[in-house]
């Protein structure tokens, strides 16, 4: 019998990922989603569409009654960032509401795959060339951002409900890859700094970075990144995952000057990169999104590769830059991706103002 699972926010950038990899690997999917004008995409990939307000609770019922009995598992990928306790509070709400029936019926407690994130950990410092560099493992010690505060204190009380969920907490680094998320801020400065060519003014543009060539880059391809949730789903011994933090990130870190020696090669930019100190760009003057270039982090997967196998399969970013540009340049024209990069904005303003 085909097993079940409801990702929330399978429209989201993360989450639709996540839903496609399940459904790949032979699970009835279902995907929640706030707006019916979601769903013919979801149905598309063969993702049953849920609709339903996860802050409305008086909603979740609703939300139960379109779902299976048993439930075996429940991927988490939304949080309001700026925000996180209430959406926490009312997430919390809903699993417990759509464990229930599935725990009376006798069956084993429904999987919870729980999305933080890397940041929780705060920055390395990682720096490539540093003697000793050991990246963050699941024990290293929170240290997030202050906008993150929240998430990080919060996200781990999610195995205070073991008692109806069977809770797992994944922290992935950035991904990249299709509508780029976050990455998407690599291009667009890059494209930028190419279109300078064309202004009498600069004949030989230059990538300004104002960072530390040899910061640490970690990130994935979001596809890889899905896999991994699909591989501690799949695994055979509930034990070894269920009260567990896994973090999943690619086999090895990349460097600044390698992203920004690649985009300089890809873009055509003949001026090549200039690295200046942070303080020497006006905050005005400076493209870059906060927490891309200048947040050192390497965090490491050596725990979820030795659990289940999982291991990443797609070139690093720097690797294949031309295909992932090629995919942001066709996703950029959807109206999903368009929805993804406004709250993707959202939250590097809500960095910039914080």
């Amino acid at each position: 019998m085909a097993r079940t699972v409801l990702v929330t926010g399978a429209n989201g950038y993360i989450g639709n990922a996540v839903a496609r990899a399940f459904v790949r690997a032979g699970w009835i999917t279902y995907g929640l989603v706030r707006s019916s004008a979601s769903a013919p995409a979801l149905a598309g990939e063969e993702i049953i569409p849920v609709v339903g307000a996860i802050d409305d609770q008086s909603s979740h019922e609703t939300i139960l009654a379109r779902l299976p009995v048993p439930l075996d598992a429940i991927v988490s990928t939304t949080e309001a960032t700026f925000n996180y306790l209430p959406h926490y509070t009312n997430l919390v709400a809903l699993f417990r509401t759509l464990a229930k029936p599935t725990v009376s019926a006798g069956a084993p407690k429904p999987l919870l795959l729980f999305t933080s994130g890397c940041k929780d950990y705060g920055v390395g410092p990682h720096i490539h060339g540093t003697p000793g560099l050991a990246p963050h493992t699941e024990d290293a010690p929170r240290n997030p951002p202050p906008p993150l505060a929240a998430r990080a204190e919060n996200a781990a009380r999610i195995f205070d409900h073991s008692d109806l969920l069977a809770p797992v907490l994944l922290r992935p680094t950035n991904v990249y890859g299709r509508s780029s998320s976050f990455y998407a801020g690599f291009l667009q400065v890059a494209a930028q700094a190419a279109a300078a060519a064309s202004s009498s003014e600069t004949k030989n543009p230059v990538l300004i970075v104002p960072a530390d060539p040899n910061f640490v880059l970690h990130a994935l391809h979001v596809d890889d990144c899905a896999d991994g949730y699909v591989s501690l789903a799949e695994h055979p011994r509930r034990d070894e995952v269920e009260g567990h933090v896994f973090n999943i990130s690619a086999y090895r870190y990349e460097t600044v000057d390698e992203v920004a020696r690649a985009l300089v090669r890809e873009y055509g930019i003949k001026g090549g990169v200039e690295y200046v100190k942070p303080d020497e760009v006006k905050p005005g003057d400076n493209p870059w999104p906060p927490l891309l270039i200048d947040f050192p982090q390497w965090t490491g997967s050596a725990k979820l590769r030795g659990v289940t196998g999982w291991r990443d399969r797609r070139p690093l970013f720097s690797e294949a830059l031309h295909v992932y540009r090629q995919s942001y340049e066709v996703a950029a024209g959807n109206e999903l991706t368009a929805r993804m990069q406004d709250r993707v904005a959202s939250v590097f303003q809500g960095f910039d103002s914080s």
